[in-house]
């Protein structure tokens, strides 16, 4: 049977809701500034489209299933199963994206010469696709049975002439926290951020080496070559910062659930943690708009010929207003 609401639930779902309108708008349009803008048509671009992808998912699928999760409706425990998997696959999803960029930003200052040779639209394609299937792989780990279906069948009774469990669905009912901090944490969270904090270092130790030396580049001005790569990876690596910053805290509550089970957590601490993984979603848009030019350049573009009453002028003869890329 369903369960009133109570007050804080409502403000719960409120505030995951906020989360959602304003998540899901703002990755569709960061899809839709890439589609429609040639410039942004390169390799960085491409895996920022898949962290999109992933981010209107967070809203448009993970949001609603948190809410519903946080309801608790009665089900079997495979049907739990499903509703908690997708956060998973996302998470991950999210990292390897943010991995391959940062991988993409090391070789644009490494070889500029040799980058476009290197990185082509196709190996982009294969990247992005290897992301998806490492993500779903992981995140799918629980439905292969590392979860707490044998836990539960130690503490009590089946439900069922095949052991179904009927269960206040939750997430850490049917999780495994083994799972989430030994397998997730310390080898698909934790060891990509590591790596990514050194690629990102090492990125800014290159760029200013050659801003200081003037070495010649594919570029025909160095300064400006490395000047404008600087900002695109100071950018990008803010990116990085927020979705550490983001995430963190919700993995450290899972450590210590796991290895102090005594202690108790204020659900407070939990429930803010979750805003912060949800709320990440929505950040990047932000960043993209205020921090790099060629797509604040792409969101004007869209306004104006989609959102305002510019749309046939502009369609017809060009966008000679807008500012250059």
């Amino acid at each position: 049977m369903a369960h009133p609401i109570s007050a804080f639930q409502a403000a719960y779902i409120s505030i995951e809701v906020l989360i959602a309108l304003v998540s899901v708008p703002g990755n569709i349009l960061v899809i839709w500034a890439v589609k429609m803008n040639q410039a942004l048509r390169d390799a960085t671009f491409c895996f920022i489209v898949s962290l999109a992808v992933a981010d209107v998912a967070v809203g448009a699928l993970v949001i609603p299933l948190a809410i519903i999760i946080n309801i608790g409706p009665q089900t079997q425990f495979y049907s739990c199963l499903m509703v908690a998997c997708p956060v998973l696959i996302l998470t991950e999803s999210s990292i390897l994206a943010l991995l391959a960029i940062a991988v993409d930003r090391y070789l644009r200052v490494k070889i500029p010469v040799r980058y476009k040779s290197v990185v082509t639209p196709r190996r982009a394609a294969v990247a992005i696709a290897c992301c998806w299937i490492v993500s779903f792989l992981v995140g799918l780990t629980p439905m292969f049975g590392w979860n707490n279906l044998n836990k539960m069948r130690r503490t009590q009774e089946p439900n069922g002439s095949h052991g179904e469990f009927v269960i206040t669905c939750q997430f850490e009912t049917v999780i495994s926290m083994e799972y989430m901090v030994y397998f997730n944490f310390f080898v698909w969270v934790l060891p990509p951020l590591l790596l990514m904090l050194l690629i990102y270092l090492e990125v800014f130790n290159l760029i200013r080496k050659q801003l200081n030396k003037k070495v010649s580049s594919s570029s025909n001005d160095p300064q400006k070559y490395y000047g404008k790569e600087l900002k695109i990876a100071k950018s990008l690596a803010l990116v990085l910062f927020l979705f550490a910053l983001s995430w963190l805290p919700l993995h450290v509550l899972n450590c210590i659930t796991l290895f102090c089970p005594s202690c108790e957590t204020p659900h407070i601490l939990t429930y803010i943690a979750i805003f912060l993984t949800h709320g990440n979603s929505a950040m990047n848009p932000i960043v993209y708009a205020f921090r790099i030019k060629k797509f604040r350049t792409a969101f004007l573009q869209i306004w104006n010929q989609y959102f305002c009453c510019k749309s046939t002028k502009n369609a017809a003869g060009g966008t000679a207003a807008e500012p250059g890329n």
